[in-house]
């Protein structure tokens, strides 16, 4: 799950908040049917902010593993800025993990990647509406030596605060061979997970993800949805 779910409202109030939150989501696609845990961050300073996320799967019967972590998998991200109210902001990202696919396999490596761009935040006047848009260069270790990734987050406050609905979508190019022929099926490869949530107090949060991908579990459109509850500190 790559939750970037917070990044564009902190950024909005970067001067002066801190957010960090666990969730914990029921996956319901087809031959998932386990638990995601995430944990996320986000730290602004007068530099800048600091975002990661952690994802951890937990076992899954259509890979045979009936016991621990089938999924590992994390990104962390810094965005530059050198005076207030800076819309244009460089930023630097890496991210990569491990999966396992299928006992008595082991584990294997979800590439190491890492990204350079910039990023420009939207918002209404009252902040309720925001959006922020991301283009980056990406390097994907061994894999892709000039790739690319556009990435939009957004985050839309309802009924004065207590529906939350937010979300992010990728599109990156990354050749994958599904068939193992040797040859590319894709070169391009796209995700988005949009959340919603109902804020029953300031920290506890009930709702739903649904992850929405196309040649990303495998060569097909994907959807997988879940439910949800989320803790923020």
């Amino acid at each position: 799950m790559k939750n970037k779910l917070l990044l564009a409202l902190m950024l909005v109030f970067a001067s002066a908040t801190f957010a960090q939150n666990v969730q914990l989501h029921y996956d319901l696609g087809e031959g998932r049917n386990f638990f995601t845990s995430t944990v996320e961050m986000f730290k602004p300073d007068k530099y800048g902010s600091t975002f990661f996320f952690v994802d951890m799967d937990y076992s899954s019967d259509s890979r045979n593993v009936s016991n621990g972590v089938s999924l590992a998998y994390w990104e962390i991200a810094r965005a530059f800025k050198w005076k207030e109210n800076q819309k244009i902001m460089p930023r630097v990202e890496f991210n990569g993990g491990l999966m396992k696919l299928d006992d008595p396999l082991p584990f294997v490596a979800i590439e190491n990647c890492w990204l350079a761009g910039i990023e420009h935040t939207w918002a209404s006047a009252d902040f309720s509406k925001i959006f922020t848009l991301q283009g980056n260069y990406k390097y994907i270790q061994d894999k892709e030596n000039a790739s690319f990734q556009i990435t939009g987050v957004w985050t839309i406050q309802l009924l004065k605060g207590k529906v939350t609905f937010t979300g992010f979508a990728d599109f990156w190019k990354e050749g994958m061979d599904w068939t193992g022929d040797g040859n590319a099926d894709t070169d391009f490869r796209f995700l988005t997970e949009p959340q919603l949530w109902f804020n029953v107090n300031s920290n506890l949060a009930v709702g739903s993800e649904v992850e929405i991908s196309s040649n990303f579990v495998g060569d097909k459109f994907f959807v997988s949805p879940t439910v949800a509850c989320k803790w923020t500190f």
